[in-house]
């Protein structure tokens, strides 16, 4: 299968001023296999798990990488070669004290490369005790494989070309619009997690795909004994369980828990955003970039880590996702937002910590909400994913208004255009921008769109 992350590793690779990378993600959103798809660039690829190789802890207690690459070398009857070896180390939250000494690999061999990589790594760089190796690692931030990865993945590499060569204001096809709906039906249920999409490959059987990730939901769970120490159990299994109905939804504690006071219920909620099961997403008054600057730690909503996850979750199966018309498909908010959130999280290139945010304003008799607000350089893009025609996006119109802002985004699942979006609101001033509206399964395209549409003049008005 394809992942992008492959081509960004063989580019750290070849940096002069490369340092060991530490690959950061939820379990099972396939850091070693992209670790060891890199390995096929070196004559030699070593890789350590830390959780079962445990008899090579104790080479660590040198802070010489000479000595435990001798010691290493011994123990595995292989060569550990600077410029020839990848050396992988796997699951390192089981050595914190490794992770500690990265930096002496950076600092006196260079030459090596070195990928560390662990599924609950959060909760060490979160509660460490040990001098952090600051400005001597690097960060890969991996997330589920993407709609275009799955496009490649399934064999539709020449619609995805099709996409990256479309242009805003070009007759879209109607077949091709279709086969695409289909295929992005089939991620809904699918998902991006690399087991689901191999399982579901390899017969073609959303069942095969199906019993993987409730096999993926299982192990995240049990993993929760592995918190044991540090919160409830049992309130963590509700909040985890609670997570996939409440997408889309303004977090209230008392909603997840009402047996629970709210304190405990957001620790637990913070053992979550912590193993990457599922990711808030902030407030924010997108008053200027960056847009954390204005980001309330106390207003959020939250994403599920994976919309196939999510889909098992809830119990939905491909049949009720054709059942559902493409209007009702995508206003069925835990599923667009879901789909788009995940995208939009890790839309930039790998090494930015994933973060997302939203806006909304309430106030008596004049609510308003938009689903998503994202950065595109120094501009502030607000995306609504919703059906209808303009007439219906009057909380976008409302935000652009008030921050002056020259486009706003709109996904559903009618074909691409993009026009002059004017009018007025009741008793405010009018709105003037460009609206690019996108069918979800483009959303890969939206920053080529954004800069397209910035470089171009005004659209003609609709």
């Amino acid at each position: 299968m394809y992942r992008s992350a492959i081509e960004y590793l063989k580019a750290w690779g070849i940096r002069q001023s490369r340092k060991p990378l530490v690959i950061r993600g939820a379990r099972q959103v396939g850091k070693t296999f992209i670790v060891r798809e890199f390995a096929r660039e070196f004559q030699n690829y070593v890789e350590i798990n830390l959780e079962t190789d445990i008899h090579v802890l104790s080479y660590f207690k040198s802070s010489d990488p000479k000595e435990i690459i001798e010691l290493l070398s011994l123990h595995y009857n292989t060569s550990i070669v600077p410029g020839q070896t990848l050396l992988f180390f796997d699951e390192i939250q089981a050595a914190p004290e490794l992770f500690a000494k990265l930096r002496y690999f950076y600092e006196l061999m260079p030459g090596l490369h070195v990928i560390a990589a662990g599924s609950l790594l959060e909760f060490i760089l979160e509660e460490h005790e040990f001098s952090m190796p600051v400005g001597r690692i690097e960060y890969l931030h991996l997330g589920p494989m993407n709609f275009s990865e799955f496009l490649l993945s399934t064999g539709n590499g020449t619609l995805l070309d099709f996409l990256k060569k479309f242009s805003l204001g070009e007759t879209f096809p109607l077949p091709i619009h279709q086969k695409l709906v289909s295929l992005f039906k089939t991620f809904l249920i699918v998902g991006g997690m690399p087991e689901s999409i191999k399982a579901y490959l390899d017969k073609r059987s959303f069942a095969d795909s199906d019993r993987v990730k409730m096999n993926v939901l299982s192990t995240y769970m049990d993993d929760f004994s592995k918190y044991r120490k540090r919160i409830n159990h049992e309130l963590l299994t509700t909040v985890f369980k609670a997570m996939p109905s409440l997408t889309g939804s303004k977090v209230k504690y008392s909603t997840i828990s009402n047996k629970h006071r709210s304190a405990e219920v957001a620790a637990a909620l913070n053992r979550l955003f912590l193993s990457k099961i599922c990711c808030p997403v902030y407030h924010c008054s997108a008053r200027g970039i960056p847009l954390g600057a204005g980001r309330s730690d106390k207003v959020f909503k939250t994403l599920f880590l994976d919309v196939g996850l999510m889909c098992s979750a809830l119990g939905l199966t491909m049949a009720n996702i054709v059942a559902l018309d493409d209007v009702s498909l995508v206003n069925k908010g835990e599923i667009s937002e879901q789909f788009a959130g995940q995208h939009l999280l890790y839309r930039k290139d790998f090494y930015y910590e994933p973060e997302l945010y939203y806006w909304d304003r309430e106030n008596p008799g004049s609510n308003a909400e938009v689903d998503y607000v994202i950065a595109h350089g120094p501009t502030i893009v607000p995306v609504e994913v919703k059906a209808g025609k303009t007439g219906s996006l009057k909380s976008l119109h409302l935000f652009v208004r008030e921050r002056g802002l020259k486009t706003g985004v709109r996904m559903n699942l009618d074909v691409p255009s993009a026009v002059r979006c004017a009018g007025a609101l009741p008793n405010s001033d009018r709105y003037d921008y460009n609206l690019i509206s996108m069918p979800c399964y483009m959303i890969g395209e939206l920053d080529r769109f954004l800069e397209d549409q910035t470089n171009k003049n005004p659209l003609n008005r609709d």
